[in-house]
Protein backbone atom coordinates (compact mmCIF):
# COMPACT_ATOMS: atom_id res chain seq x y z
CA UNK A 1 0.00 0.00 0.00
CA UNK A 2 1.43 3.32 -0.89
CA UNK A 3 1.20 6.68 0.88
CA UNK A 4 -1.12 9.25 -0.50
CA UNK A 5 0.41 12.03 -2.38
CA UNK A 6 1.05 15.01 -1.00
CA UNK A 7 -0.98 17.73 -2.87
CA UNK A 8 1.76 20.60 -4.38
CA UNK A 9 1.92 23.17 -2.23
CA UNK A 10 -0.31 26.00 -3.97
CA UNK A 11 1.77 29.22 -5.60
CA UNK A 12 1.41 32.64 -5.31
CA UNK A 13 -1.63 32.54 -8.00
CA UNK A 14 -3.62 29.40 -6.31
CA UNK A 15 -3.29 30.93 -2.72
CA UNK A 16 -4.20 34.49 -3.48
CA UNK A 17 -6.73 33.46 -6.73
CA UNK A 18 -5.84 34.36 -10.29
CA UNK A 19 -3.71 36.93 -11.33
CA UNK A 20 -4.76 38.94 -14.10
CA UNK A 21 -4.06 37.88 -17.70
CA UNK A 22 -1.30 38.92 -19.69
CA UNK A 23 -1.80 42.32 -20.75
CA UNK A 24 -4.04 43.41 -17.87
CA UNK A 25 -3.44 45.46 -15.02
CA UNK A 26 -4.15 44.27 -11.54
CA UNK A 27 -7.62 46.04 -9.88
CA UNK A 28 -5.68 47.49 -7.29
CA UNK A 29 -2.88 49.18 -9.69
CA UNK A 30 -5.19 50.54 -12.12
CA UNK A 31 -7.95 52.10 -8.88
CA UNK A 32 -4.56 53.77 -7.50
CA UNK A 33 -3.90 54.93 -11.23
CA UNK A 34 -7.34 56.63 -11.91
CA UNK A 35 -7.07 58.19 -8.57
CA UNK A 36 -3.93 59.73 -9.10
CA UNK A 37 -5.17 60.68 -12.38
CA UNK A 38 -8.20 62.21 -10.92
CA UNK A 39 -6.19 64.06 -8.16
CA UNK A 40 -3.88 65.57 -11.13
CA UNK A 41 -7.20 66.87 -12.98
CA UNK A 42 -8.49 68.62 -9.80
CA UNK A 43 -5.18 70.26 -9.48
CA UNK A 44 -5.04 71.05 -13.28
CA UNK A 45 -8.49 72.65 -12.92
CA UNK A 46 -8.06 74.44 -9.13
CA UNK A 47 -4.89 75.46 -10.36
CA UNK A 48 -6.21 77.12 -13.87
CA UNK A 49 -9.23 78.93 -11.89
CA UNK A 50 -6.31 80.75 -9.83
CA UNK A 51 -4.61 81.50 -12.85
CA UNK A 52 -7.25 82.56 -15.04
CA UNK A 53 -6.19 80.07 -17.44
CA UNK A 54 -9.80 79.29 -19.30
CA UNK A 55 -8.23 76.78 -21.16
CA UNK A 56 -6.82 74.63 -18.51
CA UNK A 57 -10.53 74.66 -16.74
CA UNK A 58 -12.01 73.83 -19.95
CA UNK A 59 -9.89 70.63 -20.16
CA UNK A 60 -9.54 69.48 -16.79
CA UNK A 61 -13.15 69.67 -15.80
CA UNK A 62 -14.75 67.60 -18.07
CA UNK A 63 -12.14 64.72 -17.01
CA UNK A 64 -13.28 64.79 -12.97
CA UNK A 65 -16.34 62.74 -12.72
CA UNK A 66 -15.76 60.18 -15.24
CA UNK A 67 -11.84 59.54 -13.85
CA UNK A 68 -13.83 59.17 -10.31
CA UNK A 69 -16.89 57.06 -12.05
CA UNK A 70 -14.20 54.50 -13.05
CA UNK A 71 -12.19 54.22 -9.83
CA UNK A 72 -15.53 53.55 -8.22
CA UNK A 73 -16.12 51.17 -10.69
CA UNK A 74 -12.64 49.27 -10.80
CA UNK A 75 -13.65 49.41 -6.70
CA UNK A 76 -16.87 47.67 -7.10
CA UNK A 77 -19.05 50.57 -6.37
CA UNK A 78 -22.50 50.11 -7.11
CA UNK A 79 -24.23 51.50 -10.20
CA UNK A 80 -26.30 54.00 -8.54
CA UNK A 81 -22.99 55.88 -7.13
CA UNK A 82 -21.72 55.85 -10.59
CA UNK A 83 -24.79 56.65 -12.46
CA UNK A 84 -24.76 59.76 -9.46
CA UNK A 85 -21.14 60.85 -10.53
CA UNK A 86 -21.87 60.62 -14.53
CA UNK A 87 -24.78 62.60 -14.07
CA UNK A 88 -22.47 64.87 -12.24
CA UNK A 89 -20.56 65.17 -15.35
CA UNK A 90 -23.40 65.92 -17.59
CA UNK A 91 -24.15 68.98 -15.15
CA UNK A 92 -20.40 69.96 -15.17
CA UNK A 93 -20.17 69.84 -18.80
CA UNK A 94 -23.41 71.64 -19.17
CA UNK A 95 -22.28 74.66 -16.93
CA UNK A 96 -19.13 75.27 -19.55
CA UNK A 97 -21.37 76.96 -21.10
CA UNK A 98 -23.21 80.66 -20.30
CA UNK A 99 -26.40 80.20 -21.49
CA UNK A 100 -30.00 80.06 -19.69
CA UNK A 101 -30.62 76.78 -21.77
CA UNK A 102 -27.17 75.30 -20.26
CA UNK A 103 -27.33 76.32 -16.82
CA UNK A 104 -31.59 74.28 -16.80
CA UNK A 105 -29.96 71.98 -18.81
CA UNK A 106 -26.64 71.27 -16.16
CA UNK A 107 -29.27 71.93 -13.23
CA UNK A 108 -31.63 68.90 -14.45
CA UNK A 109 -28.23 66.71 -14.44
CA UNK A 110 -27.36 67.22 -11.31
CA UNK A 111 -31.02 66.42 -10.16
CA UNK A 112 -30.93 63.52 -12.00
CA UNK A 113 -27.88 62.31 -10.06
CA UNK A 114 -29.43 63.59 -6.49
CA UNK A 115 -32.01 60.85 -7.22
CA UNK A 116 -29.55 58.34 -7.69
CA UNK A 117 -27.96 59.20 -4.83
CA UNK A 118 -31.02 59.41 -3.11
CA UNK A 119 -32.13 55.84 -3.94
CA UNK A 120 -29.09 54.57 -2.85
CA UNK A 121 -29.20 56.18 0.56
CA UNK A 122 -32.02 53.85 1.19
CA UNK A 123 -34.36 54.55 4.27
CA UNK A 124 -31.85 53.88 7.08
CA UNK A 125 -32.55 56.59 10.11
CA UNK A 126 -30.33 59.83 10.19
CA UNK A 127 -30.86 62.33 13.23
CA UNK A 128 -33.73 64.65 13.22
CA UNK A 129 -32.28 67.65 14.94
CA UNK A 130 -29.91 67.89 11.58
CA UNK A 131 -32.90 67.28 9.57
CA UNK A 132 -34.37 70.44 11.01
CA UNK A 133 -31.22 72.03 10.74
CA UNK A 134 -31.23 71.43 7.07
CA UNK A 135 -34.81 72.52 6.69
CA UNK A 136 -34.16 76.07 8.59
CA UNK A 137 -31.64 76.41 6.26
CA UNK A 138 -33.43 75.26 2.77
CA UNK A 139 -36.65 77.63 3.99
CA UNK A 140 -33.91 80.89 4.77
CA UNK A 141 -31.94 80.15 1.70
CA UNK A 142 -34.97 80.28 -0.85
CA UNK A 143 -36.84 83.15 1.25
CA UNK A 144 -33.65 85.29 1.22
CA UNK A 145 -32.54 84.49 -2.58
CA UNK A 146 -36.40 84.40 -4.34
CA UNK A 147 -36.35 88.29 -5.10
CA UNK A 148 -32.90 88.51 -6.51
CA UNK A 149 -32.96 85.21 -8.77
CA UNK A 150 -33.98 86.00 -12.40
CA UNK A 151 -38.30 85.12 -12.40
CA UNK A 152 -37.64 81.91 -15.03
CA UNK A 153 -35.57 80.48 -12.08
CA UNK A 154 -37.42 80.87 -9.26
CA UNK A 155 -39.11 77.90 -9.24
CA UNK A 156 -36.61 75.23 -10.84
CA UNK A 157 -34.03 76.73 -8.45
CA UNK A 158 -36.49 76.17 -5.41
CA UNK A 159 -37.59 72.33 -6.82
CA UNK A 160 -33.96 71.69 -7.11
CA UNK A 161 -33.07 72.90 -3.26
CA UNK A 162 -35.14 71.27 -1.78
CA UNK A 163 -33.78 67.54 -3.71
CA UNK A 164 -30.51 68.99 -3.11
CA UNK A 165 -31.13 69.60 0.72
CA UNK A 166 -32.84 65.94 0.70
CA UNK A 167 -29.64 64.88 -0.70
CA UNK A 168 -27.50 65.99 1.62
CA UNK A 169 -29.69 65.50 4.87
CA UNK A 170 -30.06 61.36 3.82
CA UNK A 171 -25.84 61.46 2.91
CA UNK A 172 -25.73 61.50 6.73
CA UNK A 173 -26.99 57.68 7.12
CA UNK A 174 -23.69 56.58 5.64
CA UNK A 175 -21.54 58.07 8.35
CA UNK A 176 -19.63 61.71 8.90
CA UNK A 177 -17.30 61.68 5.86
CA UNK A 178 -20.34 61.22 3.15
CA UNK A 179 -22.38 63.03 5.26
CA UNK A 180 -19.95 66.04 5.22
CA UNK A 181 -19.89 65.56 0.87
CA UNK A 182 -23.49 66.06 1.05
CA UNK A 183 -23.17 69.50 3.34
CA UNK A 184 -20.18 70.42 0.76
CA UNK A 185 -22.26 69.93 -2.04
CA UNK A 186 -25.05 72.17 -0.52
CA UNK A 187 -22.76 74.89 0.15
CA UNK A 188 -21.23 74.87 -3.44
CA UNK A 189 -24.27 75.26 -5.18
CA UNK A 190 -25.50 77.59 -2.88
CA UNK A 191 -22.11 79.51 -4.12
CA UNK A 192 -23.34 79.14 -7.50
CA UNK A 193 -26.84 80.60 -6.49
CA UNK A 194 -25.65 83.70 -4.81
CA UNK A 195 -24.08 84.23 -8.27
CA UNK A 196 -27.14 84.01 -10.00
CA UNK A 197 -28.57 86.25 -7.85
CA UNK A 198 -25.86 88.48 -8.48
CA UNK A 199 -25.11 88.57 -4.69
CA UNK A 200 -21.62 89.70 -3.67
CA UNK A 201 -19.20 86.84 -4.22
CA UNK A 202 -15.77 85.84 -2.58
CA UNK A 203 -12.64 86.35 -4.67
CA UNK A 204 -12.40 83.86 -7.50
CA UNK A 205 -15.74 82.33 -7.36
CA UNK A 206 -15.24 79.79 -9.50
CA UNK A 207 -12.19 78.47 -7.48
CA UNK A 208 -14.17 77.86 -4.53
CA UNK A 209 -17.45 76.47 -6.49
CA UNK A 210 -14.97 73.83 -7.70
CA UNK A 211 -13.48 73.29 -4.77
CA UNK A 212 -16.06 72.34 -2.87
CA UNK A 213 -17.71 70.53 -5.42
CA UNK A 214 -14.94 68.35 -6.46
CA UNK A 215 -14.69 67.77 -2.39
CA UNK A 216 -18.51 67.18 -2.04
CA UNK A 217 -18.23 64.10 -4.76
CA UNK A 218 -15.11 62.78 -3.51
CA UNK A 219 -16.51 62.13 -0.19
CA UNK A 220 -19.88 61.16 -1.58
CA UNK A 221 -17.84 58.30 -3.93
CA UNK A 222 -17.14 56.73 -0.36
CA UNK A 223 -20.40 55.50 0.01
CA UNK A 224 -18.77 52.13 -2.00
CA UNK A 225 -16.89 51.59 1.16
CA UNK A 226 -20.34 51.82 3.17
CA UNK A 227 -22.07 47.98 2.25
CA UNK A 228 -23.56 49.18 -0.67
CA UNK A 229 -21.99 47.20 -3.43
CA UNK A 230 -24.38 45.75 -5.57
CA UNK A 231 -24.48 44.61 -9.12
CA UNK A 232 -27.29 47.09 -10.42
Amino acid sequence: MTAPERPAAAGPETAAGPGPAPGEVAPNRLSRALLVAFALAVAVDLGSLLADADAGHTVAKPLLMPLLAAYVLTRRGPGLLVGALLFGWGGDVALLFDADIAFLLGMGSFAAGHVCYLVLFGKGRTHPVLGIAYGIALVGAVVALWPDLPAELRIPVAGYSLLLTAMAYRSSRLGPLVGLGGALFLVSDMLIATGVADWPQLPRPDFWIMLTYVGAQALLAQAHREGLRTTD
